[in-house]
């Protein structure tokens, strides 16, 4: 807007009068950035409206009133990094990919006092970059970033990246940060850094007083869990060889830390990924004799990679064999959780453990892979995805290789276990079964029930569907968990062979699933009906019937509804039963003959009403 513009908007709006410096800068060829259309160029004032005229990506030429983009439009700067990517692309694209440090110096230049959010920052870089390349480069970005003394990386994204005046070397910026915090966790994570510097010869710092410092957050902070400690104190000890200290007279030590085997699991679940080797390493130097038992415990409930970091421990220890009979025992006692079974499927193949698991791969195998899916999904509330299941998905020897010593029934029972799987989308089951058919043909008739079971549609009155709606619910979300929880506490109690709760809970499973499974059929083949289409020409769903016996001239009335509405005390029958089935299609006159058991009645027809004429 030029001055003559702006100067009659203020007469007119005095109110405005502290955004001129705002209004001026909204000139013809400026770069803006408003909250709902994004990323646009101001390509003219029109006198007329008096309007902006905007070309944003999505709306070219897009009409707006200055005074309303006052507080929903930003002009930018011309350094502005969007600024940059149209005027200048070419130098742009260079810096995204050789020298993203660089990249965000000259963003942050472009900021009042060279600083903003890392929130507003990320957002910047992700509209210059791309949303779909942005995380994969931003994660390499971020390690150049750090190295960089011109930049000062904030902690929490609602802190900023500043723009130094004076460059600080990544080792003063790590003593300024544990000088300036008293945060347990972060003098640990500082701590850290300086032992890789100096590891790679890339210090000159005294360490001596960070060691100090590391030293008392491990002995006396109580911001820190037992894993947390007990890392400090494997950082506190690096600390300490480094500056020539011996770390035998610093308390307490990693191995008092761990001195209760009872503690172990809770503290294994937490360490950081790089330092659960060393953890083992710790618990056999700390406990010799019972080292084997513990990494035992340790693995039944492993996660991730300290799944693999037990079994290369015990393997590099020589407990081989000992593995190997740990791993059938659990296979039969149903106690391989899901890390376990997704770490022997994928190394059933490899050099080192192929012959190790060559005796696992099994039938029954298949059958734990199931049942831990399905524990899975019904534990987790959310829809987050279920590595077994993407396993059993995605290698398509899988099902093959567990299914090569299965005899058709046997296979025939995995594919109604997986059938009634809640891991797997119905595609996906049709995909896996689809497997299970190409080895065994016979499979295919367990598809062919499922389509005809489906073909028949069930007329049901809504309250009916609720009714059975309802009752699918809390299978779902109540019983089948509370099962599972009963299961899982009934595995830990040893012994599967004798342990009468486990064989209950189990037996529990099978009805539920089976409940759960018969009401998902039913409800999809269900067709809510308010019965207004009934007709007194014959008799049809939705009708009142008066019959008369031929043998005691006695009459009655019956209301034949849909297949769950069936209420016997007030004459009420549903479609399906054997009279409603009888009479439905009869005409007033007509005789009905109806077998219950061994008896059979012999009815006529009186009278035919409508149930929704009532």
């Amino acid at each position: 807007m030029n001055s003559d513009a702006v100067t009659a908007l203020l007469a007119k709006n005095p109110s405005l009068k502290t955004a001129k410096s705002k209004l001026e800068a909204m000139e013809p060829g400026a770069y803006v950035i408003h909250r709902s259309w994004g990323f646009g160029q101001i390509k003219k004032y029109d006198d007329s409206t008096q309007k902006l005229i905007i070309d944003f990506a999505s709306k070219k030429g897009h009409a707006m009133d200055p005074a309303f983009c006052l507080t929903t439009m930003d002009v930018l700067h011309a350094k502005h990094l969007l600024v940059r990517k149209e005027t200048d692309a070419a130098q742009i694209a260079s810096l995204i990919d050789k020298d993203p440090a660089q990249l965000v110096v000259e963003a942050l230049q472009a900021y009042p006092n060279n600083a903003t959010t890392a929130i507003d920052l990320e957002i910047t870089l992700a509209q210059a970059i791309g949303e779909d390349r942005f995380k994969k480069w931003w994660a390499g970005a971020k390690k150049a970033i750090a190295k960089d003394p011109r930049i000062a990386v904030p902690v929490k994204k609602t802190e900023c990246y500043i723009l130094r005046e004076i460059p600080v070397s990544a080792e003063d910026e790590i003593l300024e940060s544990f000088n300036g915090t008293r945060s347990a966790r972060r003098r640990i994570q500082l701590a850290e850094q300086l032992v890789n510097a100096a590891e790679k010869g890339e210090t000159k710092t005294d360490l001596t007083a960070i060691l100090s410092g590391v030293s008392e957050s491990v002995k006396d902070s109580n911001q820190l869990d037992a894993a947390e400690r007990l890392y400090g104190a494997a950082i506190r000890d690096d600390l300490a060889s480094l500056a020539k200290v011996d770390p035998s007279t610093l308390e307490p030590s990693q191995a008092a830390l761990i001195a209760n085997p009872r503690d172990l699991p809770a503290i294994a679940e937490k360490i950081p990924v790089q330092f659960q080797s060393r953890f083992l390493g710790l618990v056999l130097q700390t406990h010799p004799i019972e080292a084997r038992d513990i990494v035992f415990n340790l693995l039944k409930t492993s996660q991730g990679k300290f799944t693999t970091e037990c079994i290369n421990f015990l393997v590099e220890n020589g407990h081989t064999e000992e593995l190997a009979a740990v791993l059938k025992r659990w296979q039969t006692e149903q106690n391989l959780r899901a890390p376990v079974l997704l770490w022997i499927v994928k190394n059933r193949h490899s050099k080192k453990f192929a012959k190790l698991l060559n005796d696992m791969i099994t039938p029954r195998l298949l059958n734990a892979i199931f049942f831990a899916i399905d524990y899975e999904a019904l534990q987790s509330a959310s829809a987050r995805r279920i590595p077994l299941g993407d396993i059993l998905s995605e290698d398509t020897d899988l099902i093959g290789d567990l299914l090569s010593t299965a005899d058709p029934e046997t296979a025939r029972d995995l594919a109604n276990t997986l059938m009634l799987n809640q891991g797997f989308e119905e595609l996906t089951k049709k995909s896996l079964l689809a497997r299970f058919i190409k080895i065994f043909p016979s499979i295919q008739s367990l598809v062919a029930t499922d389509a005809e079971s489906k073909e028949e549609q069930l007329l049901v009155s809504r309250s009916s569907y609720e009714r059975k709606r309802e009752e699918y619910e809390t299978i779902v979300s109540r019983k089948i968990p509370e099962n599972s929880k009963a299961i899982a506490t009934a595995r830990e109690h040893g012994d599967l062979k004798e342990n009468s709760e486990y064989k209950m809970a189990k037996q529990d499973q099978q009805v539920l699933m089976a409940q759960k499974s018969l009401l998902e059929k039913d409800l999809g083949r269900a067709r809510i009906t308010d019965f207004k289409d009934a007709s007194i020409d014959q008799i049809s769903v939705g009708c009142i019937v008066d019959i008369k016996s031929t043998t005691t001239g006695s009459g009655s009335r019956y209301t034949i509804l849909g297949a769950w509405d069936s209420d016997p005390d007030n004459h009420v029958i549903a479609y399906k039963t054997p009279l409603g089935l009888a009479l439905l299609s009869r005409k007033i006159g007509d005789q009905v003959k109806v077998k219950i058991g061994t008896s059979e009645d012999s009815y006529v027809v009186t009278g035919i009403s409508r149930y929704a004429d009532k």
